[in-house]
């Protein structure tokens, strides 16, 4: 790869499934509901691979375990603001320039196995 080439190298993770309070009626709002999230965060993993070591890297279970958290703890009315919170916490903590969250909330319509948000959000000033 020429030097002025940059990676593009995406770490995922799909369909992590966590209970919280999220919704805008009542009833939503007495009980926990599943969420589904997904996740892709760009990366150059060069480093890790030449290296073979986790530090290397960004470490997925560090963010899972971190979103996990968070979400369990939260209570948003709007799919919208869960998801652009967890792409603040994946930008600004893990360093990330550039997240692609899918946010799902299954059984949310009648006939529709899922309803969600996709948003993608990169960071204005990767020197940051």
């Amino acid at each position: 790869m020429p030097a002025t080439q940059q990676a593009r190298d995406i770490i995922f993770l799909s369909d992590l499934r966590v209970q919280t309070v999220i919704g805008i009626w009542d009833w939503e709002r007495a009980i926990k509901q599943t969420v589904g999230i997904d996740l892709e965060m760009a990366t150059d993993i060069r480093k890790a691979a030449a290296s073979d070591s986790i530090e290397d890297t960004l470490d997925y279970k560090s963010v899972a375990k971190r979103i996990i958290e968070f979400v369990e703890q939260s209570s948003f009315q709007l799919v919208e603001t869960m998801a652009e919170q967890i792409a603040g916490i994946i930008m600004d903590e893990f360093g990330v320039p550039w997240v692609k969250v899918r946010l799902s909330k299954p059984g949310a319509i009648r006939g529709s196995r899922e309803v969600g948000i996709l948003i993608e959000r990169t960071r204005e000033n990767d020197d940051a």
